[in-house]
């Protein structure tokens, strides 16, 4: 059985703390709009335990929202299971799109990372490898940090959720708007994301108009990135 040589482990723990380190003002972020969550979910009645169940089987902040938001008794599980799935599509892209990162990595460590990938480390993780390159550790040790934070605001709102009736007074509704919208600014490399961009956006606010759930977010995603694949295309060709 071979063993890490000390350079290769060093390395690896280096990359997570930077990894990490990268992710801070996310996770505070995180820490405050989980809180809200947390909140929404003490008011459904959903127990500690089940969002703690919810943090780590799932940690999916979009998606948790909207189980969050259809809990109600009866429960619908396949109901809430087909909208789950939906909003999660988009990790198809975003897996595709962290195939770099993974290259030369054995299959069952880009299945365990693929767990802690959220919105935040994986831009933040894309960001870094457009700049300098990087691996799979550095999304890790993001992924580590964010399900710390979420976990702890989300956990700490279901506690303290009978104190606080109406978050959207605090405006603490926002932040998770907020954290995405200054994430996908971070993204914006110049004019040749426009095309895609403007067609994701088309779409997904069309979609929303006339369809039902949360399509536009599949629909619009991979109208973008279908966008982006054929800019790429007919500019190789010129």
């Amino acid at each position: 059985m071979k063993t890490a040589s000390p350079e290769i482990a060093l390395a690896k723990y280096s990359s997570l703390y930077r990894g990490a380190l990268a992710n801070i003002p996310l996770a505070i972020s995180a820490v405050t709009y989980g809180g809200v969550l947390g909140v929404l979910s003490a008011q459904k009645g959903v127990s500690w335990a089940e969002m703690s169940a919810m943090n780590i089987l799932m940690f999916a902040g979009s998606a948790q929202f909207v189980m969050v938001d259809m809990w109600q008794s009866p429960l619908s599980v396949i109901t809430i299971s087909i909208a789950v799935f939906i909003i999660n599509l988009r990790y198809l892209l975003i897996g595709a799109s962290l195939q770099p990162v993974f290259s030369g990595h054995p299959l069952w460590r880009k299945a365990l990372f693929m767990h802690l990938v959220a919105d935040e480390n994986w831009a933040v993780t894309i960001a870094e490898h457009r700049k300098t390159g990087t691996n799979p550790f550095f999304l890790l040790g993001g992924g580590l940090l964010l399900l710390c934070a979420w976990s702890s605001g989300t956990l700490g709102g279901n506690l303290l959720g009978s104190f606080i009736s109406q978050p959207e007074k605090y405006a603490l509704d926002f932040a998770f708007t907020a954290v995405f919208a200054a994430l996908t600014l971070s993204l914006w490399r110049g004019k040749g994301d426009m095309i895609p961009w403007g067609v994701a956006i088309v779409l997904a606010l069309v979609c929303e108009t006339f369809l039902p759930g949360k399509w536009y977010i599949v629909i619009g995603g991979v109208g973008g990135a279908l966008a982006a694949a054929l800019s790429g295309f007919k500019n190789e060709e010129n």
